[in-house]
Formats: structure tokens, C-alpha cells, sequence
């Protein structure tokens, strides 16, 4: 331990027990902590004891305390936790007396038996309990501690804390439970021992005894509390041992089936599958049988989450996997079946017909119906993105059932039967429903099907986006299931161009796009605009779609959007706007049929959106969309390089936003990167830069650097309150010394430039001066300011946390000092 901080220990320990004092807050404590834990981890615990006695001083004064405060006996209690972790510590404070408090005892059972805070007025407190269950968490690390938890009784305490009223100290104590029968069932019991527990240790033979009691009882709650205990041991505990374990328990574990109903079938099937994860699934054949017969007694919504469950495994038998994969299903057969026209199959695998217990979920209520409804779609959507799934997968029956299920919520179905009827007058503008099934179509795109069918997932989709009654949300999510079938929808085969069919639907959708452009609610407008950049940034090349585009009125409509009176949209207008002149799908107004108009270039809008929007999200997608267009070779970048990125840096270095700033800055590395001849990645449909120009020479570079005020911008940027663009500043600065360094310097031998006033404005600028500018800069002053900085010392620091200075123990001891006034004037370190 550090020296001051063994100084100020005992002042901090006297703070600590007096009760006049004020008592530190909780995330002090947390931090002294955690300081602790460090010590002890990293050298012996006896020797810090022995160093600083005043660390038992304060175990027996809160002890003695006739009134001690929850927060001090729990940090007490888990202070005491971590130093017993060690065994010859441990020893120590069973033995060692106080020295100044007139008590006698060992301190250990003073702590933590009965005749500690067990009794007191402040075990009513849940954070003495959670410090009690913490303390001894990190205690149960030798043998020695199983006979301590023995001898003091413990584990009885566990016991009762397990139905605590609070549900940390319940959890934690759980969780003690199987920490304790791990450390138990250590050494000798760790290979095979009997399932009848003859020669199992006596602290493990009991805690599993009460887990017997446990599953045996006719209270739900103590029925649970086995379970999660069971199911944290087989999840963390792989040894041997857990096999026996599970042949003991696992009779008990299908009794409870027996019982109708099934007491916490939730923690039921998080067991079952636990076991089936761990080494004792690979080797019990019993496990199956027990997870089968579970699937069929679960209602249908509780055997949701054990079917799926079982999909995932990576070892099932392949009947199991069936019996799963049709509890799963079984929802959208009665749908389908609700909803057929004709009557026939739905096209399922068998055993996934609708049976009659679904179909009394489907008809007892409506948010049963929804709740079934809804966690079908959610596990078959998760199912359909995995490796192991069910092949053959069903993908026309799901493709008819996910549209059935828009069309009962949208009211376009045609019931034929009292349980479709049913569905109509439930499901009906049921906006979580309708989320679920839109998501769920979207993910079905990734496969194929029917045209037929294909066809009408694109006109239940366009039903949705047409409509009225759709909600923001639900028409979100219709866009984004659209984008995700048009960007799925075959080619044509003879050329590289989309197929008829999208184009047909092309021709029903631009429309709808154009009106959901001019909605008065504001999140239409918005959801159309992400869909537009989107579906423009993956076909801005097909022949068919910037046809269809072009004669549409949407281009135009998403240039009026960039002055729509909410930021959102504007930020998503300017992205569209942007995407769309990359691809040369956007223009302004030109002609005799626009005499009115004045003639004014996509980029200087955006230029004038980012130096005079008043919010951030619009200036920071103009900048966004200025560094692409940068990497693409935009049309209006290559009008005039120098011009394009001096303006844009000269508006951005202005910017409150940090964002813009280091957008910037961003901006600037790319214009570095061309200038020596590194170009990124072009967007075919925009203007290239010159391709054969060879990399300029570094004096070149500079002298385009300097005209740009590229210099200017990023060592201001370097002095920037907002230590993300100091750190993107830096690491420009870094890499053009780097690039010029092999070169070395442009300037002629002998020269020595002057850097005075350069470094004279930088010292303002660090100082917080900002409004005085460089003025005209030579390269050669420039390049030796930064041969002089020590930028990567600079990097270094910005690395670390602002408070990085603030978090050494010895302030956090000064600190808590320093607010009960124990330190004298400015020897705190407070911040």
C-alpha cells in the first residue's frame, strides 16, 4: 500500500465509526472498495492488516457501535469478506483481539454469527443483508470457511434470505448457495460421487437436502427458488459431481409436471434448459424424454421459450427438435387456418397443425391472443437468422401466415370461420401485432418463394404504407420490410437490371413515397426519407429504378424537405439530398419552365444549412454528406478542391456542435489521404478527380494545406475543450509528421523559419484564447511547430480519462476526509 494512503487510513477509519460524522455515500464506499479488493489481490492480506492495524480497530468499533449505520456495518461486513478470503488471514481475525475496545471474542463469528448484526436493529435494512451475502461470498474461498459457515450457522440464514423481500438479497443469496456447494463438493467429492449423497461433505448434503425440501414443497415460491438455485449450478458448475446431482434431483424435477398447474414454469424451463447446455445433457438420455413430456404439458405460451431453446442446442435428438419446431409453428397454423379460403393443409410439417389447446389460447382473451401471437413471430424471426435451424425450413407456409396476420390487423381478411372472425375483432390496428409480423416478414426475405406469394407480400406491404391508420411506427417498419424485399428481389435474367415485377411494384410505390413526403406527421416524412437514401444507395446504378425516379416528383419534394421545420427530417432530407446528387438523381430546378427560379448548387444549401441551422443533427449530416461526397468525387468537389474543403472546414471550425468539429477533422484527413495519393473508393456516377496526376510533392501539399487553412483548423482543434476532436486532431497531426518526416522538410538548407508568431498564437490558443487566427502561415514554420510538439506524448494523454488524476486511492482517501473537514485548507484532493 501506498505510504499516504497508510497515513491517512486511520483519520479515514475514525471518520467511519464516529456517528457524529456525516457518512461518506455509497459510491465512495464502492470505490474504497474496490481499491481494497485490488490490495488484496495483488499481495498478502495478513501483512496489510499487520501494517495497519486500524483496519481491525474499525471491524470491532462498528461491531460495538450501539446503533451502527447500515451502510458502514455492510461495508464493514464485506470489508471483513475480502480479507478472510485469504486462509492465514482468515486465521488471524478469528484470533486476533481488539486493542483498544474493551471486547472480547473472535471478530469473524462476531460478524457474521448469530450474535452479530443477525440480531440487530439493523438487519432490517437490505443493504446490512446484501453486505452480510457479499461478506461472505468473498470469505468462502478455503476449506476452513465451510467449517466457519458451519460452526456459525450460516447456512440456515442463506436459506431464509433465499424468499428475502428484497430481490438483490434474495438473488445473492441463491447465488451463495452455489458458490458454497461448489467449494463444498471440491477436492476428494469432486470425481463421481453416489446420487445418494453418502459421501457427499455435510455442508453440501444439506443445502442439497434443502433443495429437496424445496421441490417437494407445495409453495410456489420455495419451488422456485430451487430451481434458479439448480439452474446457476449447472450453468457455472461442469465438474463431474453435477451428473450424480441431476440423477438425484431429476425426479423431483418431473413431478413437479404432475401437478396442474405447473408451479414456475418459467424457472422450469430455464432449468431444463441449463441442464441441457451443460456436460450432463450429453450423457442423461432420461433428459430428452423429460424435455418432451415438458413441451406437452406447457400451455402454449410457456412452451414458446423451451421449444426454441431446444432448437438451439447444438446436440437433440432429431424427433425432440421436430416436436419444438411445431410447438413453434403451431400459432401460424391456426392462423392460416382461421384465414383459408379453401379448405387443404397449410403446408406446415406435421405436428404443427393448430390443436385445442392453441386455439382456447387464440379465443380466451385478447391479450393472450396477442401475447401468443406476438412471441411466435419473435422466436420464428430469431430462428430463421440461426445455422441449426429446421431444414427444411417452411418458408411458403410462414410467407402466408405472416401476410394473414397483416391482413387480420389491417381488416382486409375474409374470415371464414368463428376463430377468424375472432382474430378480425381482435387483432384489429393492434400496433404491437402488427410490429412483430412486419419485422418477421422482413427477415423472411432472406429466402425465397412462390411469385405468387412474392406478390402478395409486396401488396399487403403496400397496404400499409397507403393507409391512414398506420402508425408511425408500424409504417416504420413497412419501409424497412420493403427495403428489405426490393433489395432481395431477383434481377432479370438477362441483364443486370431489375426484374418486371419489382419494376411493376416500383410504379405503385414511388407514388405512395411522394405522399408519405408531404404528410403532416413528421415521423412519415421522416421514415420515407430513410427509405429513399437507402434503396438509393443500393440501386442508384439500375437503369430501371433511376427511370422511375426521375419521372416521380420525389426527387424535388426531398429538396423542399431541407427546410421542413423539424430537425430530424431536415438531418434525413440532407442525407437523401445527398445520396441522390452523388448518383446524379438530383438537380435543381432549371430551364424555361422555372424562370422564377434562381439558380443555386445542391452544395451551397448544405453549406448554408450547416453555418446557420440552429440544430445539431442537420449540420452534423451535412458534414456526413460533404465527407462522402469528398471520398466520391462529387460533381461540385471537383468543380474547385481547395475551394469546396476551405469552406467547408472554415463553417465547421464555427460549429458549437463537437460533432461538426470532428467531422471536420474527419474531412480534412481525407483531403490529406488524396492529396498524397491515397484516394479512397469512388462512387461510379460521380465526377472523378484525375485519375493520372501523380502524388503531389510534400512542398505541393503543404502550400494546398495552408491555402485551405487545413493547418489553422486542426491545431485549433488540438486546444479543443471536447477531447474527442483534440484526440481526431492529433492523429491527423500525427500522421502528416509521420508522411513528412522520410521526406524531410521542405525548406532549403540553411533556411530557418520563423515560428514565433506561430507558436505565440498556439499559447493563446492553450491558455483558452481562441478568436485571434493564425493569419498567413509559410509550410516551413508549420512543419517545424510540429517537429517541435510532443504529439504523441499529447496523444498519450488524451488517452486517458479526464479524470484520470482524480481516481488514484490517495485522492479518494483525501477526498472523503476532506467533506467531514478532517483535512486542513487546499490538502484535499476534490474535483
Amino acid at each position: 500500500m501506498d505510504p499516504e494512503c497508510s497515513r491517512l487510513l486511520p483519520a479515514l477509519c475514525a471518520v467511519l465509526v464516529d456517528p457524529r460524522q456525516p457518512v461518506a455515500d455509497d459510491t465512495c464506499l464502492e470505490k474504497l472498495l474496490d481499491w481494497f479488493k485490488t490490495v488484496t489481490e495483488a499481495g498478502p492480506s495478513l501483512l496489510l492488516l499487520q501494517e495497519n492495524p486500524c483496519l481491525v480497530e474499525l471491524l470491532f468499533r462498528v461491531l460495538k457501535a450501539h446503533d451502527p449505520r447500515p451502510r458502514v456495518l455492510s461495508f464493514s461486513l464485506r470489508l471483513a469478506g475480502l480479507f478472510a478470503a485469504q486462509e492465514d488471514c482468515f486465521q488471524y481475525l478469528q484470533v486476533t483481539p481488539s486493542s483498544s475496545v474493551s471486547q472480547q471474542g473472535e471478530l469473524l463469528p462476531m460478524l457474521f454469527g448469530e450474535s452479530g448484526p443477525l440480531g440487530g436493529a439493523a438487519w432490517t435494512a437490505p443493504t446490512v443483508r446484501s453486505g452480510w451475502l457479499q461478506g461472505l461470498r468473498s470469505l468462502a474461498q478455503h476449506p476452513g470457511a465451510l467449517r466457519f459457515l458451519a460452526d456459525c450457522g450460516a447456512v440456515d440464514t442463506i436459506f431464509s434470505l433465499q424468499g428475502d423481500s428484497s430481490l438483490f438479497v434474495a438473488s445473492a443469496a441463491g447465488q451463495l448457495l452455489v458458490h458454497i456447494l461448489a467449494l463444498a463438493m471440491r477436492g476428494p467429492a469432486e470425481g463421481h460421487p453416489s446420487p445418494q449423497g453418502c459421501d457427499w461433505p455435510a455442508c453440501a448434503q444439506k443445502i442439497v437436502c434443502h433443495v429437496e425440501d424445496s421441490l417437494r414443497s407445495t409453495a410456489t415460491l420455495q419451488v422456485t427458488q430451487a430451481l434458479n438455485v439448480l439452474t446457476t449450478t449447472f450453468g457455472h458448475c461442469h465438474s463431474p459431481w453435477t451428473q450424480g446431482l441431476w440423477v438425484r434431483l431429476s425426479p423431483l424435477v418431473a413431478c413437479l409436471l404432475e401437478k396442474d398447474p405447473i408451479p414456475a414454469s418459467h424457472s422450469l424451463v430455464d432449468l431444463l434448459l441449463s441442464v441441457a447446455r451443460s456436460p450432463v445433457g450429453s450423457s442423461d438420455c432420461g433428459l430428452w424424454e423429460t424435455l418432451a413430456q415438458t413441451l406437452s404439458h406447457l400451455s402454449p405460451t410457456q412452451a414458446g421459450p423451451l421449444a426454441l431453446g431446444i432448437l438451439k442446442l447444438q446436440d437433440c435428438p432429431q424427433a425432440l427438435k421436430t416436436q419444438a419446431f411445431g410447438v413453434l409453428l403451431q400459432p401460424l397454423a391456426c392462423v392460416l387456418k382461421a384465414a383459408a379460403q379453401a379448405p387443404g393443409p397449410p403446408g406446415f410439417p406435421e405436428g404443427a397443425t393448430g390443436d385445442s389447446i392453441t386455439v382456447d389460447t387464440f379465443l380466451s382473451s385478447k391479450s393472450a391472443c396477442v401475447g401468443l401471437l406476438c412471441q411466435a413471430l419473435a422466436h420464428l424471426e430469431l430462428l430463421q437468422l440461426l445455422p441449426q435451424r429446421p431444414s427444411p425450413w417452411p418458408q411458403a407456409p410462414l410467407l402466408r401466415a405472416a401476410v394473414a396476420i397483416l391482413r387480420f390487423c389491417h381488416g382486409s381478411a375474409a374470415p371464414t370461420s368463428d376463430v377468424g372472425g375472432h382474430l378480425c375483432a381482435v387483432l384489429a390496428g393492434c400496433v404491437r401485432v402488427q410490429r412483430a409480423a412486419l419485422d418477421f416478414l422482413g427477415t423472411l426475405s432472406q429466402g425465397t418463394g412462390p411469385q405468387e406469394l412474392v406478390t402478395q407480400v409486396f401488396a399487403v406491404l403496400l397496404e400499409y404504407l397507403t393507409s391512414p391508420d398506420s402508425s408511425p411506427m408500424v409504417l416504420k417498419k413497412a419501409f424497412q420490410a420493403t427495403l428489405r424485399w426490393l433489395l432481395g428481389s431477383p434481377k432479370a435474367p438477362s441483364c443486370c437490371d431489375l426484374d418486371p415485377h419489382t419494376q411493376l411494384f416500383l410504379g405503385e410505390l414511388l407514388p405512395v413515397l411522394r405522399k408519405r413526403l408531404c404528410s403532416p406527421c413528421w415521423e412519415a416524412r421522416d421514415s420515407g426519407l430513410e427509405f429513399l437514401t437507402q434503396v438509393t444507395r443500393h440501386w442508384g446504378g439500375q437503369a430501371a429504378f433511376r427511370h422511375a425516379l426521375l419521372a416521380s416528383e420525389v426527387p424535388e419534394l426531398t429538396g423542399q424537405l431541407l427546410r421542413d421545420p423539424e430537425s430530424y427530417v431536415r438531418a434525413s432530407a440532407v442525407t437523401a439530398t445527398g445520396q441522390l446528387s452523388s448518383w446524379g438523381l438530383y438537380a435543381t430546378p432549371t430551364g424555361p419552365e422555372h424562370p422564377e427560379v434562381q439558380q443555386e448548387s445542391l452544395f451551397t444549401e448544405l453549406l448554408h444549412i450547416l453555418s446557420t441551422d440552429s440544430e445539431g443533427f442537420p449540420r452534423r449530416a451535412v458534414m456526413h454528406v460533404f465527407t462522402q461526397w469528398l471520398k466520391d468525387g462529387h460533381a461540385d468537389v471537383a468543380e474547385d478542391l481547395e475551394q469546396f474543403v476551405a469552406r467547408v472546414l472554415q463553417a465547421a471550425s464555427q460549429d458549437l456542435d463537437w460533432e461538426v468539429r470532428a467531422q471536420g477533422l474527419e474531412l480534412a484527413l481525407v483531403f490529406l489521404e488524396q492529396l498524397l495519393g491515397q484516394p479512397g473508393s469512388r462512387c461510379p456516377y460521380a465526377v472523378a478527380l484525375p485519375e493520372a496526376a501523380p502524388p503531389a510533392t510534400l512542398a505541393q501539399v503543404l502550400q494546398a494545406l495552408c491555402r485551405v487553412q487545413l493547418f489553422e483548423f486542426a491545431l485549433r482543434a488540438l486546444f479543443d475543450c471536447d477531447r474527442p476532436v483534440a484526440q481526431k486532431s492529433c492523429d491527423l497531426l500525427l500522421f502528416l509528421k509521420a508522411k513528412a518526416t522520410p521526406c524531410g522538410g521542405p525548406q532549403e538548407a540553411g533556411a530557418s523559419p520563423d515560428v514565433v508568431s506561430v507558436e505565440a498564437a498556439l499559447q493563446r490558443w492553450q491558455a483558452g484564447e481562441q478568436g485571434q487566427p493564425l493569419g498567413e502561415l509559410e509550410p516551413e514554420a508549420v512543419m517545424a511547430v510540429l517537429r517541435s510538439m510532443d504529439l504523441e506524448g499529447l496523444r498519450g494523454m488524451l488517452a486517458k480519462s479526464s479524470d484520470h488524476m482524480e481516481k488514484s486511492p490517495q485522492s479518494l482517501l483525501q477526498d472523503m476526509l476532506a467533506t467531514v473537514g478532517v483535512l486542513g485548507e487546499n490538502e484535499a484532493d476534490c474535483y
